[in-house]
């Protein structure tokens, strides 16, 4: 691993708890397996996958302090659920905390959770690493997710949306009008296949 890689773990080690690290070193190598798979960078992926969490372990009160001090927008959805800030706090962070002045990098951070439309291949990878790494609690259809990321990163993007966007209805939970923009991107893509 090179000494940046390095610096930044050590850093970001002492502001997440022990499961949110294991986590957090999980989505940094499946980000850099991604990376080698599809023929993206892999410093970039890793870097992602390591700060992506940065911000997780803040209370919902201080991430809204700090990103209202910061003149970062909160939406009605992340007012109602605070803990949904720690992706655009993240990449704030990345860039003010870690000097991560890589705006790939950045957005990769900031879309994490809700994806975005047309999406860079950095920001795919740490969407589905976040999603797929080893620690992680498997979601109903992990082995296909997982066999999906390492053939066709769209594919997979679109598979996961779809999921995450029927459990989160189920269970009645507040969506980020994002998610459902980017998961209609995807399907568009998908039909176009």
């Amino acid at each position: 691993m090179n000494e940046r890689i390095e610096k930044i773990q050590r850093k970001v080690k002492r502001y997440l708890d022990e499961n949110r690290y294991n986590h957090t070193l999980g989505v940094m190598y499946t980000a850099g397996s991604l990376a080698m798979c599809h023929g993206a960078n892999i410093e970039k992926a890793m870097i992602g996958g390591l700060l992506h969490d940065c911000a997780k372990c803040i209370p919902g009160d201080k991430k809204i302090r700090i990103c209202k001090k910061n003149n970062i927008p909160i939406k009605e959805v992340e007012m109602a659920n605070p803990g949904l800030l720690h992706a655009k706090l993240g990449a704030y962070f990345a860039e003010t905390k870690y000097h991560i002045s890589d705006t790939e990098i950045l957005d990769a951070i900031r879309s994490h959770t809700t994806g975005q439309p047309d999406m860079t291949d950095i920001q795919k990878i740490v969407y589905i690493a976040d999603f797929i790494e080893p620690n992680r609690r498997p979601l109903p259809n992990m082995p296909v997710v997982r066999k999906l990321a390492f053939e066709d990163l769209d594919k997979c993007i679109y598979r996961l949306l779809e999921d995450s966007l029927s459990y989160l209805k189920s269970r009645k939970i507040p969506i980020d009008p994002q998610t459902e923009e980017t998961y209609n991107f995807y399907k568009n893509k998908m039909e176009l296949k």
